[in-house]
């Protein structure tokens, strides 16, 4: 039996991703899951954890395909979600997106050689409505790029949240330019950061040392908790209970780990 989670352990996983296989996989999907991640599943996992609140990522892999997140969120009100959005897309459409528990847009540019342009006016106009709608924009991004983007999207007045510990799994480590920038967009008040997957950088130790970094930084407002299940990748060596093992050790103090997992994310996607 998973061991159930004490009083200051995390109450909200701010990053999970849901899906069954028969779901329209976009065609730059890089993984072709071979098993269902339903919501059922997922919400079975948080259960047996402890954890009574839970985010859904957009998954790159289904494109603008919300359909199934978007009936998981209308069915089980303890979720929010993030969603892949056409910036074409008119404001009657984002409008009943929040109606169903939305909370922002992902930018999963990371995987792009080239991305798009944020001063282009379908750009320009969706992140206006994101900050209209009081949306964040869930940002993934290659690190030579990472402060021009956030600096980009803040000034629309648009809060901004970074995936896996920033993932700056560079040489340089923390003290990378785009590790630097992160820090500083804490410092300025619009950007929070998910201690995440640390099993998906590549360097010994670097996941820890952002991390500890980033508790130093942001600790008790800027960041928020997730498990990154099922681990896309890593389904055989990961664990959910591995993920709030990490946490713990990330994070040893009590107090600002219940606020990690708990008041902060609370906060940020469900008031």
């Amino acid at each position: 039996m998973p061991n159930i989670m004490t009083r200051d352990a995390p109450l909200v996983d701010s990053h999970f991703h849901v899906f069954t296989t028969d779901m329209p996989l976009a065609k730059t999907a890089w993984h072709s899951p071979d098993h269902d991640a339903s919501v059922e599943q997922c919400l079975e996992t948080l259960d047996a954890h402890g954890v009574t609140f839970g985010v859904v990522a957009a998954a790159s892999l289904y494109g603008t395909y919300n359909d199934y997140v978007r009936a998981a969120l209308k069915t089980h009100r303890r979720l929010r979600a993030t969603a892949m959005v056409d910036p074409n897309w008119d404001i009657y459409q984002l409008e009943r997106m929040r109606d169903d528990g939305f909370v922002g847009l992902r930018l999963l540019w990371r995987p792009l050689d080239e991305t798009p342009d944020l001063d282009a006016d379908a750009y320009r106009r969706l992140l206006r409505r994101c900050a209209d709608l009081g949306w964040h924009v869930h940002l993934t991004e290659r690190p030579e790029r990472m402060e021009r983007t956030i600096k980009a999207i803040e000034a629309w007045g648009v809060n901004v949240v970074l995936d896996h510990i920033g993932l700056i799994d560079t040489s340089e480590g923390i003290d990378d330019p785009a590790f630097r920038a992160i820090l500083d967009a804490i410092e300025r008040g619009r950007t929070w950061v998910k201690l995440s997957a640390g099993f998906r950088f590549r360097q010994e130790g670097l996941a820890e040392r952002c991390a500890a970094a980033l508790v130093a930084a942001g600790g008790w407002e800027r960041l928020v908790w997730g498990s990154d299940w099922p681990f896309a990748g890593f389904e055989d060596t990961v664990s959910y209970q591995d993920t709030i093992d990490a946490l713990s050790r990330w994070v040893p103090d009590p107090q600002m780990r219940h606020a990690i997992g708990g008041r902060t994310p609370l906060k940020l996607y469900f008031t």
